[in-house]
């Protein structure tokens, strides 16, 4: 029997049901979309365009079809984005039914341009990521490193993490449901072996400044498919791309932006690393864990609808800072080490920046045990502290 483990979102997704009449939860594939609107929006008329017969009906009568209750959850939008203009009609036509129509998609940029030019004010937007450390209760313990490297090994799908599916199964159908459904339909990929190649040679730069040139020549693909297919991963959320901070530290900044995935164990995959131990001893390690921290805070930041931007820092002197939240008032940075204990040449990046940039505050996150001021508004903390620290610019 399958068990259902809340979410950090349901919250948010509540009170927005409340205040507006459209609801938009967007994500990658199988991240429990679906599921969590079930369960907190049980009185909702739930209807999938996952069902090409569903998808014909909306298409060929939508205004029947939005008429057939009062509040509906629609899964997958995107396939019908004609239906949208009809979603504006029957919305303006009852201001007052708030929560009146809950969608999801897995496509981001796709289904915000239909959102934005047919719902504009009507509707509140959510992203839903894999579980979050939070949401499953993972935090370091004794053997931190270990617990940790074997959390991102797996990944934090849904399937894998609450319902016990094999992650090699689980990795292999979702990358040929990802191929064959979304990238068919997306857009023309005659070999779909060239993309997953691709997307292979993305994974070994995970944590790395992105470099689009040289990325197209070993793929053996023009410099105009590769920038393509980065931004349909980048919509489909498979990766994240991260922006350069440039915000009163240097003019002189790189402008290319660091690539991540939104799932470490869909990175574990790609790279075929056989287990836990393999890839925590491997020279990406450091690149894992970086991943998992940035993934973590984007998470915070979408599951509570957190008013931050994050970025990196790094100019041409190689002075660099891998993440840093912009709260407008207060900038609070954090350099991740695969390491248990900080010494104090690990600091020397952080002290730099706090330095030059006001209202600022630096934290070094590794698998250290405990919280430790280093200096003058900067600390030592475990990873499990990422989301207490970034959860409110105002708290240390």
């Amino acid at each position: 029997m399958k068990r259902y483990i809340h979410r950090a979102i349901e919250k948010e997704l509540l009170k927005a049901a409340k205040e507006f009449p459209v609801i938009v939860l967007t994500g990658p594939r199988q991240t429990g979309k679906s599921t969590v609107l079930q369960n907190i929006f049980p009185k909702h008329n739930y209807t999938t365009f996952d069902d090409p017969l569903t998808s014909k009906l909306a298409n060929d009568d939508p205004k029947f079809f939005l008429s057939r209750a009062k509040k509906m959850v629609v899964d997958e939008i995107q396939y019908v984005p004609s239906l949208l203009p009809f979603i504006k009609m029957a919305v303006d036509s009852d201001r007052r039914n708030a929560g009146h129509f809950i969608l999801t998609g897995s496509q981001y940029f796709t289904l915000m341009g239909g959102i934005s030019e047919s719902l504009a004010g009507r509707a509140a937007l959510y992203e839903l990521l894999p579980f979050s450390s939070e949401e499953i209760s993972h935090c370091p313990g004794d053997d931190g490193m270990r617990q940790s490297f074997s959390a991102m090994f797996h990944g934090f799908f849904p399937e894998i993490v609450a319902h016990g599916v094999d992650r090699n199964r689980f990795y292999t159908s979702y990358l040929q449901t990802y191929l064959e459904r979304d990238i068919r339909q997306i857009t023309s990929v005659h070999d779909l072996k060239i993309f997953q190649n691709f997307l292979e040679l993305l994974a070994a730069r995970a944590g790395n400044i992105l470099n689009i040139h040289e990325l197209s020549k070993e793929a053996g693909v023009s410099f105009t498919s590769a920038r393509r297919w980065i931004s349909i991963l980048e919509s489909t959320r498979l990766i994240y791309l991260l922006r350069p901070f440039t915000k009163n530290i240097t003019k002189r900044v790189i402008k290319s932006p660091k690539l991540y995935f939104t799932d470490t164990g869909l990175l574990a995959y790609l790279l075929r690393y056989p287990n836990a131990a393999t890839m925590s001893a491997g020279p990406q390690a450091g690149a894992f864990f970086e991943n998992l921290i940035l993934a973590e805070i984007l998470k915070l930041k979408y599951n509570h609808n957190l008013n931050f931007e994050p970025y990196f820092y790094r100019d041409s002197n190689h002075n660099e800072i891998d993440f840093v939240l912009d709260y407008g008032v207060a900038i609070k940075m954090f350099e991740v080490k695969c390491l248990s204990t900080p010494n104090e040449k690990h600091f020397a990046s952080l002290k730099k920046a706090v330095k030059e940039v006001r209202n600022s505050y630096g934290y070094l996150v590794s698998f250290a045990k405990e919280r430790m001021p280093a200096a003058k508004n900067i600390e030592s903390i475990p990873w499990s502290f990422v989301k207490d620290v970034a959860y409110n610019y105002k708290k240390r």
